[in-house]
Protein backbone atom coordinates (compact mmCIF):
# COMPACT_ATOMS: atom_id res chain seq x y z
CA UNK A 1 0.00 0.00 0.00
CA UNK A 2 1.15 3.72 -0.91
CA UNK A 3 1.81 5.59 2.32
CA UNK A 4 1.77 9.70 2.59
CA UNK A 5 5.24 10.62 3.40
CA UNK A 6 4.81 13.15 6.48
CA UNK A 7 8.71 14.05 6.09
CA UNK A 8 8.43 15.97 2.77
CA UNK A 9 6.60 19.68 3.13
CA UNK A 10 3.58 18.96 0.43
CA UNK A 11 0.81 19.06 2.48
CA UNK A 12 -0.80 15.56 3.83
CA UNK A 13 -4.30 16.49 2.74
CA UNK A 14 -2.73 17.16 -0.69
CA UNK A 15 -1.05 13.88 -0.86
CA UNK A 16 -4.19 11.95 0.22
CA UNK A 17 -6.08 14.09 -2.48
CA UNK A 18 -3.29 13.40 -5.14
CA UNK A 19 -3.24 9.24 -4.42
CA UNK A 20 -7.26 9.24 -4.45
CA UNK A 21 -7.52 11.38 -7.73
CA UNK A 22 -4.47 8.71 -9.45
CA UNK A 23 -6.63 5.80 -7.78
CA UNK A 24 -9.40 7.38 -9.79
CA UNK A 25 -8.03 7.66 -13.23
CA UNK A 26 -6.03 4.82 -13.27
CA UNK A 27 -9.19 2.46 -12.10
CA UNK A 28 -9.02 1.40 -8.90
CA UNK A 29 -12.12 3.49 -8.61
CA UNK A 30 -14.99 3.46 -11.27
CA UNK A 31 -17.32 5.75 -11.37
CA UNK A 32 -20.49 5.05 -9.07
CA UNK A 33 -17.99 2.90 -6.77
CA UNK A 34 -17.81 4.50 -2.50
CA UNK A 35 -14.22 5.15 -1.72
CA UNK A 36 -13.82 4.41 1.86
CA UNK A 37 -14.91 6.70 4.89
CA UNK A 38 -13.17 9.42 6.24
CA UNK A 39 -12.82 7.36 9.19
CA UNK A 40 -11.19 4.09 6.86
CA UNK A 41 -9.00 6.31 5.26
CA UNK A 42 -7.85 8.48 8.67
CA UNK A 43 -6.86 4.89 9.81
CA UNK A 44 -5.13 3.38 6.71
CA UNK A 45 -2.77 6.38 6.24
CA UNK A 46 -2.57 7.30 9.76
CA UNK A 47 -3.47 10.92 9.46
CA UNK A 48 -6.65 13.06 11.14
CA UNK A 49 -9.79 12.99 10.04
CA UNK A 50 -9.93 16.88 9.44
CA UNK A 51 -6.84 15.72 6.86
CA UNK A 52 -9.27 13.46 5.13
CA UNK A 53 -12.07 15.71 5.06
CA UNK A 54 -10.05 18.55 3.42
CA UNK A 55 -8.60 16.10 0.49
CA UNK A 56 -12.13 14.54 -0.24
CA UNK A 57 -13.90 18.13 -0.05
CA UNK A 58 -11.52 19.75 -3.22
CA UNK A 59 -12.57 16.70 -4.84
CA UNK A 60 -16.04 16.86 -4.14
CA UNK A 61 -15.63 20.46 -5.26
CA UNK A 62 -13.55 20.01 -8.57
CA UNK A 63 -16.51 17.64 -9.70
CA UNK A 64 -14.64 13.98 -9.06
CA UNK A 65 -16.81 12.86 -5.91
CA UNK A 66 -19.85 13.24 -4.52
CA UNK A 67 -21.78 12.81 -1.44
CA UNK A 68 -24.77 11.10 -0.41
CA UNK A 69 -26.51 11.74 2.86
CA UNK A 70 -25.73 8.81 5.22
CA UNK A 71 -24.39 6.38 2.44
CA UNK A 72 -21.34 7.24 1.62
CA UNK A 73 -18.75 9.47 -1.13
CA UNK A 74 -18.95 8.07 -4.57
CA UNK A 75 -16.67 8.82 -7.84
CA UNK A 76 -18.48 11.14 -10.07
CA UNK A 77 -19.03 10.85 -13.95
CA UNK A 78 -15.84 13.57 -14.59
CA UNK A 79 -16.57 16.73 -16.57
CA UNK A 80 -15.69 17.19 -20.01
CA UNK A 81 -12.75 19.52 -19.76
CA UNK A 82 -12.48 21.63 -23.35
CA UNK A 83 -10.27 24.66 -24.19
CA UNK A 84 -13.61 25.93 -26.34
CA UNK A 85 -13.50 29.23 -24.76
CA UNK A 86 -9.91 30.30 -26.15
CA UNK A 87 -9.45 27.99 -29.12
CA UNK A 88 -10.58 28.08 -32.81
CA UNK A 89 -10.55 24.15 -32.92
CA UNK A 90 -13.67 22.21 -34.05
CA UNK A 91 -15.75 20.26 -31.41
CA UNK A 92 -14.89 16.84 -32.96
CA UNK A 93 -11.27 17.59 -32.26
CA UNK A 94 -11.30 18.62 -29.25
CA UNK A 95 -13.75 15.39 -27.99
CA UNK A 96 -10.96 13.22 -30.16
CA UNK A 97 -8.08 15.02 -28.10
CA UNK A 98 -9.78 13.82 -24.55
CA UNK A 99 -10.22 9.83 -25.95
CA UNK A 100 -13.59 10.59 -26.37
CA UNK A 101 -15.96 9.52 -29.82
CA UNK A 102 -17.73 12.62 -30.56
CA UNK A 103 -21.09 12.60 -33.31
CA UNK A 104 -23.48 14.79 -34.41
CA UNK A 105 -27.26 15.25 -35.10
CA UNK A 106 -28.09 17.34 -37.60
CA UNK A 107 -32.15 18.76 -36.41
CA UNK A 108 -32.79 21.83 -38.75
CA UNK A 109 -30.34 22.56 -42.20
CA UNK A 110 -32.28 25.32 -43.92
CA UNK A 111 -32.30 28.73 -45.06
CA UNK A 112 -34.27 31.39 -43.29
CA UNK A 113 -34.58 35.00 -43.35
CA UNK A 114 -32.24 36.34 -40.32
CA UNK A 115 -34.05 36.45 -37.38
CA UNK A 116 -33.99 40.35 -36.28
CA UNK A 117 -31.87 40.24 -33.03
CA UNK A 118 -29.05 38.20 -35.19
CA UNK A 119 -29.10 41.01 -38.39
CA UNK A 120 -26.77 43.14 -36.94
CA UNK A 121 -24.29 40.75 -35.49
CA UNK A 122 -24.16 39.56 -38.99
CA UNK A 123 -24.21 43.30 -40.64
CA UNK A 124 -27.19 42.28 -42.48
CA UNK A 125 -30.47 43.84 -43.00
CA UNK A 126 -33.86 42.72 -42.02
CA UNK A 127 -35.22 40.11 -44.57
CA UNK A 128 -31.83 39.28 -45.79
CA UNK A 129 -31.19 35.47 -46.12
CA UNK A 130 -29.02 33.03 -43.46
CA UNK A 131 -28.42 29.80 -43.45
CA UNK A 132 -29.62 27.92 -40.41
CA UNK A 133 -27.76 25.49 -38.61
CA UNK A 134 -29.34 23.38 -35.70
CA UNK A 135 -26.96 20.67 -34.81
CA UNK A 136 -27.39 18.43 -31.08
CA UNK A 137 -23.62 17.37 -30.25
CA UNK A 138 -22.34 13.94 -28.54
CA UNK A 139 -19.56 12.61 -26.44
CA UNK A 140 -19.60 8.83 -25.87
CA UNK A 141 -23.02 8.83 -27.33
CA UNK A 142 -24.22 11.49 -24.26
CA UNK A 143 -25.78 14.92 -25.12
CA UNK A 144 -23.22 17.29 -24.17
CA UNK A 145 -24.26 20.67 -26.10
CA UNK A 146 -27.22 22.04 -28.18
CA UNK A 147 -25.89 24.74 -30.95
CA UNK A 148 -27.70 27.26 -33.15
CA UNK A 149 -25.33 28.71 -35.71
CA UNK A 150 -26.26 31.40 -38.30
CA UNK A 151 -24.18 31.81 -41.54
CA UNK A 152 -24.57 34.96 -44.50
CA UNK A 153 -26.16 32.86 -46.93
CA UNK A 154 -24.38 35.11 -49.62
CA UNK A 155 -21.02 34.11 -48.47
CA UNK A 156 -21.59 30.90 -47.10
CA UNK A 157 -24.06 29.12 -49.75
CA UNK A 158 -21.38 26.91 -50.59
CA UNK A 159 -21.85 24.71 -47.22
CA UNK A 160 -25.32 23.48 -48.01
CA UNK A 161 -23.49 21.04 -50.00
CA UNK A 162 -21.59 19.34 -46.80
CA UNK A 163 -22.85 16.98 -44.41
CA UNK A 164 -22.88 18.01 -40.84
CA UNK A 165 -23.88 14.81 -39.30
CA UNK A 166 -20.10 14.06 -40.26
CA UNK A 167 -18.49 17.35 -41.09
CA UNK A 168 -17.29 20.08 -38.66
CA UNK A 169 -18.18 23.74 -39.63
CA UNK A 170 -14.84 25.47 -39.35
CA UNK A 171 -12.57 23.33 -41.64
CA UNK A 172 -15.64 23.82 -44.12
CA UNK A 173 -15.47 27.55 -43.49
CA UNK A 174 -11.87 27.29 -44.21
CA UNK A 175 -12.07 25.72 -47.62
CA UNK A 176 -12.19 29.87 -48.84
CA UNK A 177 -10.03 32.92 -47.37
CA UNK A 178 -13.60 34.68 -47.03
CA UNK A 179 -15.25 32.30 -44.77
CA UNK A 180 -12.07 31.67 -42.91
CA UNK A 181 -12.89 32.05 -39.02
CA UNK A 182 -9.71 34.33 -37.77
CA UNK A 183 -11.22 35.74 -34.78
CA UNK A 184 -13.93 35.00 -32.52
CA UNK A 185 -15.99 37.23 -29.68
CA UNK A 186 -17.84 34.55 -27.27
CA UNK A 187 -20.28 36.48 -24.20
CA UNK A 188 -20.29 33.01 -21.48
CA UNK A 189 -22.81 32.94 -18.76
CA UNK A 190 -25.07 30.29 -16.67
CA UNK A 191 -28.06 30.13 -17.05
CA UNK A 192 -31.28 28.15 -16.34
CA UNK A 193 -32.05 25.14 -18.04
CA UNK A 194 -35.18 25.50 -19.88
CA UNK A 195 -37.95 23.01 -21.63
CA UNK A 196 -35.61 22.90 -24.55
CA UNK A 197 -32.25 21.88 -22.90
CA UNK A 198 -34.06 19.50 -20.97
CA UNK A 199 -35.48 17.58 -23.69
CA UNK A 200 -32.70 17.90 -25.91
CA UNK A 201 -29.54 16.87 -23.39
CA UNK A 202 -31.26 14.76 -21.06
CA UNK A 203 -31.56 17.20 -18.24
CA UNK A 204 -33.60 17.91 -14.78
CA UNK A 205 -34.85 21.57 -14.08
CA UNK A 206 -31.99 21.88 -11.46
CA UNK A 207 -29.56 21.70 -13.94
CA UNK A 208 -27.47 25.02 -14.97
CA UNK A 209 -26.99 25.42 -18.74
CA UNK A 210 -24.03 27.53 -19.82
CA UNK A 211 -24.48 29.38 -22.69
CA UNK A 212 -21.74 30.27 -25.48
CA UNK A 213 -23.02 33.42 -27.77
CA UNK A 214 -20.47 33.40 -30.39
CA UNK A 215 -19.41 36.00 -33.48
CA UNK A 216 -16.54 34.31 -35.33
CA UNK A 217 -15.02 37.00 -37.78
CA UNK A 218 -12.61 36.50 -41.16
CA UNK A 219 -9.15 38.50 -41.79
CA UNK A 220 -10.94 41.36 -42.93
CA UNK A 221 -13.17 42.12 -39.19
CA UNK A 222 -16.25 40.78 -41.49
CA UNK A 223 -19.13 38.67 -39.54
CA UNK A 224 -19.37 34.91 -40.55
CA UNK A 225 -20.85 33.09 -38.10
CA UNK A 226 -23.14 33.82 -35.25
CA UNK A 227 -23.59 30.67 -32.83
CA UNK A 228 -25.49 30.11 -29.65
CA UNK A 229 -24.33 26.85 -27.88
CA UNK A 230 -25.67 25.58 -24.67
CA UNK A 231 -23.48 23.05 -22.85
CA UNK A 232 -24.75 20.78 -20.53
CA UNK A 233 -23.26 22.57 -17.04
CA UNK A 234 -22.85 18.66 -15.29
CA UNK A 235 -21.11 17.13 -17.82
CA UNK A 236 -18.41 20.18 -18.97
CA UNK A 237 -16.03 22.21 -17.47
CA UNK A 238 -13.70 25.36 -19.90
CA UNK A 239 -9.87 25.95 -19.69
CA UNK A 240 -8.76 29.69 -19.68
CA UNK A 241 -4.83 29.78 -19.82
CA UNK A 242 -4.00 33.59 -19.15
CA UNK A 243 -0.52 34.38 -19.69
CA UNK A 244 1.55 37.74 -18.88
CA UNK A 245 2.37 40.10 -21.71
Amino acid sequence: MIKLDKSVPIPLYFQLKELVLKQIKDGTYEVGDAIPTEKELSEIYDISRTTVRQAITELVQEGWLYRVKSKGTFVKTPKISQSFIQALGSFNDQIIDLGMTPSTEVLDFEVIEVPEHIAPQLNLKVGEKVIYIHRRRFADNEPIVMVKTYLPYEKCKFVLDRDFVKDSLYPVLSTTKETQICKIRRLIEAVQATKYDIGNLDLTKEKVILQFISVGYNSQEEPIEYSLARYRGDKNRFEIVITAT
